[in-house]
Order: structure tokens, then C-alpha cells, then sequence
């Protein structure tokens, strides 16, 4: 099969296998033929007319300078989409699937790489980053094979001499916006099943990673992803507003996807609504982690541990308040205070120890010690931690609280650092009343052994992902999103995929007339003419 389709007015562009390229030292001891600065559109590099910097948050040093695009850029970018979108859709199945597969070995192969731009850019200990890589790879590589099960359906309508069918079909142009804490996987994660359906993207990464966005542009391209398919428009904080803007009123633009704030994302929903747009939004959480007098203290704690502090708290699904038993409640802080004293090691992300690295950026850090001031002044306890490390200006303590209210900041906010609040509470109805007590609900986790238990408040919680005895969740072939005011729409899993395609009915009449019985003649006259072509590419 051939590494390239023709798109609309382009001539046919075959490409070399792709090879994974040696890599020159740039900033940071990075990957100079992976550290873009550029935006990406139509298959080129475009510098934009400004460019704004990128630092490291863990020393301050400013890692490059990247193209600050705007609204033409964005509309460009929007265009070329357009643009590919008839040659994409066209793709077989199997062509689409090769790509991806393609991208995902490129993904795999430069891994190592990847990974220290992540760290890099967002601070995360490079452990997490490689998990990361490799996670957001297995997108990819999910999506490549679920191209090829877009099924539809063939349905017997009570008129004899009338058929029906339900075709599946790529929506068009995807705008895709996201978040830094997660700069790679949070794309893959949309891009692979946008492109497994046959749309076209438009990337907006967000200001403070750009770089692992450019990075897999530039392995999309190395993969003969075809120009136009995949475009990627960084920019500063200062234009985001507008480009996102321009994205969502874009007639050109069928779909929204977006990962971040709440906040943010009832702005664009709103822009959206002008040209009803299809919407995905991972929107924010507020996760309850529940201990019962029935848990096993020790499995809680390891799970308390990893849902808490992966990221060093900055991700939407890590528990944000720990509603604990009262019977076990003690025994549960003690523990918990002593795995982190033990387990958590403050750091720049590339020292090989480091567990927990800096928090994104100084307002990060303002919030939780806004959060941890507030608690202590209302009656909280703080048991370990409780202030910025001595490192420097954008890194804090492991924080563990006792004496939590519910009327402290961190019993109804998110934190999103490395904070973990303990309420304390007596019965399971208390414990469902306050877990629910939130306008958001992304994941919730609790820990019991009590099997009617478990499944009363696995049904109670009000949330989209529940973890029952286990403190991480994710992954790719299970849906991921949330109710209320946490989003719209699942991403990953074999549901992904349908958040980037329309159905279309169509009804075929005079059946009766066709000279034999309905299954028979419907799948001669229609079924077996259009899906030979088809048979016959797939085959060859």
C-alpha cells in the first residue's frame, strides 16, 4: 500500500519509510530534530510574526522560543484541514490504520526523547513523563485498529418494500484544544480517534508545553501523515482567547474538542453554540477518595499515594478530598503521613530520585497555599508539610491536612497540586452526601470490603469513573469523561471514536420489486456492488 493519499490539488507525494533520526543536543540536553518552534500547517513549518517563550518551571531557564500564532495562523491552519479533509475521508480504513500505526512505532522508538521534552516543559519527574509517552503511544495504536470496526447497520423497516441503512461518517475539521499537565496524551488521546474516523485536526497545545505538540507533528510527518491531516498552531497566553475563539466560530470547524478548566470550557461551549457545533469537553474535578471502617488500611494508603500525587496532584482525576471513616480514620492519617515522608522526594524532574517536581507555574502555588492558609485558619491540622519548598519559588510541600471542614476552600475547590485534605465522617450516607456535594464529577474512588457496599456507592456516586479499590484508573480501553460539570462526551475506549463521527439514514424504496426475497435481493442488488470495491483494495 502506498505511504501517501492525493488530497484535492495536490499532486501525489511519495515518502521513505520512516526512520527514527539521530539526535543533536539542543536546550537542556533535548532532541534538536524533535524540539520544533514552529507552527505546523498544511504539511509545513510557518514561523508566525511574534513568538513568545517557554521555560522550565522547575529552574526558570527559557527553553526556546516558539511562533506565536494568531487568528490568521488559526485560520490558515483551518483551511488546510478543510482543505485534506476530502482526500483523508477518502482513505480506506486500512490506509488510515497504517498511518497511525506508523506514528505510533515513530512514537515508540523515540520514547526517550519525547519523554525529556515533557519534563522539560511541565516540570514532571521523567519517570512519569516516559509513562506518559508510552501511554499516549498506546492511543495511537488503539485508534489504528479501531479504524477499521466503524461499523453501521442495516435495519428491516415495517414497509415491505422499503430498506434501510445507517452509515457512520467523519464529522470534517476538529479543532483540539489542550491542557499542559498531560501535553502529549491529552492529544493522541483526540487526535487518534479524530483521524481513525476521518477527520482532519487543528492543535492548539497549551502556552506553557508546546513543544511535545511539535514534536509529534514532526513524527506525524516522518509517518506520512498526508499535509493538512495534522496542524498544530502554538501560542501565547495572550492570544489564546482570541485563536480559541476563532476555532469555535470557524464555519469550517465541525467539532470542538477541549481538556482544561471548567471555566474555560463554558466560555468556548459558548462560542460553539453560534454555529452548533458538536462538543467534547473533559472539563475539571473535585475526586472524592473514600475510606471505609471495612477498607484495608495498608491498600488504601498505596492507593491514596498514587491517586494523589502522580503529577504532584495536577491532573483532573486525582483525589482532591479524602472523606475517611471515623473508626479508621487515625489509623489511616498515621500511615498515610508516614508513606509520604518516606515515598515522596521533591525535585527537578531529571534527578533520578525525584518523585514530586515542581507545580506549572508561581500562581499554581499560590492557590494551594491559599487553600492550605485557609484550612488552617478555619481549624485544620497540618500533619506533614504545609509550605513552598526551599527549592525554589515553584515547588511545594506534600501536604497532608487533619480537621477538614466542609466549609474550607479545599473541601469545595479544586486544588490541583500536591494537597491531601481529611474529613472525617461516620456513616456511608454522610460519606456519599459530601462526596457528591459538587458541581463537577470526573472520577470518584473509595476502599471497602463490603461487597453490598461496593456496589451501592459505585451506583450512588455521582461521577463519570469510579476506582473501587484502586487508586489509577485510566486507560485506553476504558471510556474516560464525566457528568455535571465535568464535560461532555468520553474520550478513548471503543466509544472514542463515535464522539468524531455523524450518522446518516439512508432509506432505499422499491425493494419490492426486485426479483427475490428481501434478504437476498437487498444484499445483491446493494450490499454486495458497493462493498466489492472495497473487498478487492482490501485484499490486494
Amino acid at each position: 500500500m502506498a505511504t501517501w493519499l492525493r488530497l484535492p490539488g495536490r499532486a501525489p507525494r511519495p515518502r521513505r519509510p520512516a526512520q527514527p533520526r539521530r539526535c543533536a543536543g539542543g536546550p537542556a540536553g533535548l532532541c534538536a530534530a524533535l524540539l520544533r518552534t514552529d507552527g505546523f500547517v498544511g504539511g509545513r513549518w510557518l514561523p508566525a510574526a511574534a513568538a513568545f517563550p517557554v521555560h522550565d518551571p522547575a529552574s526558570g531557564a527559557e527553553l526556546g522560543l516558539v511562533a506565536d500564532c494568531g487568528v490568521r495562523e488559526a485560520r490558515a491552519a483551518v483551511r488546510a484541514a478543510h482543505e485534506a479533509f476530502r482526500g483523508w475521508r477518502g482513505a480506506s480504513a486500512k490506509e488510515r490504520s497504517s498511518l497511525l500505526r506508523k506514528w505510533y512505532d515513530l512514537m515508540m522508538q523515540n520514547k526517550d526523547d519525547l519523554a525529556k521534552i515533557i519534563t522539560a516543559e511541565s516540570g514532571k519527574p521523567l519517570k512519569e513523563a516516559q509513562g506518559e509517552i508510552v501511554y499516549s503511544a498506546l492511543f495511537l495504536e488503539w485508534f489504528s485498529e479501531e479504524a477499521r470496526r466503524i461499523y453501521g447497520d442495516v435495519i428491516y423497516t415495517p414497509a415491505k418494500e422499503k430498506r434501510a441503512l445507517v452509515l457512520k461518517q467523519p464529522l470534517g475539521v476538529a479543532a483540539v484544544i489542550t491542557p499542559w499537565n498531560f501535553p502529549s496524551a491529552m492529544i493522541t488521546r483526540k487526535v487518534g480517534a479524530a483521524l481513525a474516523a476521518g477527520c482532519t485536526v487543528v492543535v492548539k497545545p497549551a502556552e506553557h508545553t508546546p513543544f511535545s505538540a511539535l514534536a509529534l507533528a514532526e513524527l506525524a510527518n516522518q509517518a506520512g501523515i498526508p499535509p493538512g491531516v495534522y496542524n498544530v498552531i502554538p501560542c501565547s497566553r495572550k492570544k489564546a482567547k482570541e485563536v480559541g475563539e476563532a476555532l469555535c466560530t470557524d464555519p469550517l470547524v465541525s467539532k470542538i474538542s477541549f481538556t482544561g478548566s471548567t471555566a474555560t470550557g463554558k466560555v468556548l461551549l459558548h462560542h460553539a453554540a453560534g454555529s452548533v457545533k458538536r462538543v467534547s469537553m473533559e472539563l475539571g474535578g473535585h475526586a472524592p477518595f473514600i475510606v471505609f471502617d471495612s477498607a484495608n488500611v495498608d491498600q488504601a494508603v498505596a492507593g491514596a499515594m498514587a491517586s494523589k500525587f502522580r503529577n504532584s496532584g495536577q491532573t483532573c482525576v486525582c483525589s482532591n478530598r479524602f472523606l475517611v471513616q471515623r473508626g479508621i480514620h487515625d489509623s489511616f492519617v498515621k500511615k498515610f503521613a508516614e508513606a509520604m515522608k518516606t515515598n515522596l522526594r521533591v525535585g527537578n524532574g531529571f534527578e533520578e530520585r525525584t518523585t514530586q517536581g515542581p507545580l506549572i507555574d508561581e500562581k499554581a502555588v499560590e492557590k494551594v497555599e491559599k487553600h492550605v492558609s485557609d484550612a488552617v485558619s478555619k481549624g485544620a491540622t497540618i500533619v506533614t508539610g504545609g509550605k513552598r519548598h526551599q527549592l525554589g519559588k515553584n515547588f511545594f510541600e506534600p501536604t497532608l491536612l487533619s480537621n477538614v471542614t466542609r466549609d474550607m476552600l479545599c473541601s469545595h475547590e479544586e486544588t490541583f497540586g500536591p494537597l491531601a485534605p481529611v474529613i472525617k465522617f461516620d456513616t456511608e450516607e454522610e460519606a456519599v452526601a459530601i462526596a457528591n456535594a459538587a458541581d463537577v464529577g470526573l472520577a470518584g474512588y473509595f476502599y471497602s470490603q463490603d461487597p453490598a457496599q461496593i456496589w451501592r456507592v459505585a451506583e450512588q456516586l455521582e461521577v463519570g469513573m469510579v476506582g473501587v479499590n484502586e487508586g489509577l484508573i485510566s486507560s485506553v480501553e476504558c471510556p474516560f469523561g464525566g457528568v455535571k460539570q465535568s464535560g461532555l462526551g468520553r474520550e478513548g475506549s471503543k466509544y472514542g471514536i463515535d464522539e468524531y463521527l455523524e450518522l446518516k439514514y439512508v432509506c432505499f424504496g422499491g425493494t419490492e420489486e426486485l426479483p427475490a426475497g428481501p434478504e437476498a435481493t437487498f444484499y445483491l442488488a446493494y450490499i454486495v456492488p458497493a462493498i466489492s470495491p472495497i473487498l478487492t483494495e482490501e485484499m490486494s
